[in-house]
């Protein structure tokens, strides 16, 4: 299989990226991009090979590379971020799947959607409907990706900036997530509360091996005693900025 990733190295202007839902506190943007550069020898290191998009200085938080796409098979559908701040992000990102070879869509006006409010799991595509993805979005998303099989479900969201903020999924499908922070757990078919915020995020590797934060000890030996193998990065200072191990990328599985 074809493990390719798409990311996006950070802007010198990252300090200046969007909060929404937590205070803002000083970022440093030197260890940002060394937490960056440690998180792409992990993908290295797992088998996956990085393409990068390019860079987009003037965008505070065009790092967050997961918002301006959802990938699904062969179709890119480019997004509509919902903060006009980020809107100017998308363009580097097509042009990188275009020039791979994917086919491309987007979501068009009044829609807006964020990557990171998509969370697929076997044909299955849930999508946060909260601060940056409208119903009109969801609807087109649907429109896209339900002629190739998907089933796509809108999940309200009020807590937190993305659904990827709130849930994530395990290899098996089951969705982990910090209780307090997921509107309505019930959603999902097998939920897995987890101890810790950093530890709702995770990025399958293979279906035995997760990338997840440092900041999650606890949820870490959790997975363990499950039988995966989770490969743990510092991710402090894109946390300040509501960022998290699945943002900084795109996995294309082909």
């Amino acid at each position: 299989m074809n493990r390719t990733a798409l990311v996006r190295r950070p802007s010198p202007r990252l300090a200046d990226g969007l909060v929404t839902h937590i205070d803002r506190r000083p970022v440093d943007v030197d260890l940002a991009l060394r937490q960056w550069e440690a998180y792409v020898t992990a993908l290295h290191d797992a088998g996956w090979q990085t393409v990068e998009v390019p860079p987009a200085d003037g965008c505070p938080d065009s790092v967050f590379v997961e918002d301006t796409v959802l990938v699904y098979g062969n179709l890119a559908v480019i997004s509509r971020p919902g903060a006009d701040e980020r809107k100017p992000e998308t363009a580097g990102t097509e042009t990188t799947l275009r020039d791979l070879g994917y086919r491309i869509a987007h979501i068009e006006a009044p829609g807006t959607l964020d990557g990171g409010d998509v969370l697929k799991h076997d044909g299955t595509v849930w999508v946060g409907l909260g601060g940056r993805t409208n119903q009109a979005g969801v609807d087109q998303l649907a429109a896209q990706l339900e002629p190739l099989g998907a089933t796509v479900i809108g999940v309200p969201l009020t807590k937190v900036l993305h659904l990827k903020s709130a849930v994530t999924a395990l290899p098996d499908g089951t969705v982990v997530g910090f209780e307090p922070l997921v509107d309505d757990p019930s959603v999902w078919p097998r939920f897995l509360a987890v101890p810790e915020e950093a530890g709702s995020h995770v990025v399958v590797l293979d279906g035995g091996t997760v990338l997840m934060s440092a900041g999650a000890p606890r949820t870490k030996e959790l997975f363990e005693a499950r039988g995966l193998r989770v490969v743990a990065v510092d991710l402090t200072e894109f946390e300040k900025l509501e960022g998290c191990v699945t943002c900084l990328s795109v996995r294309l599985r082909g």
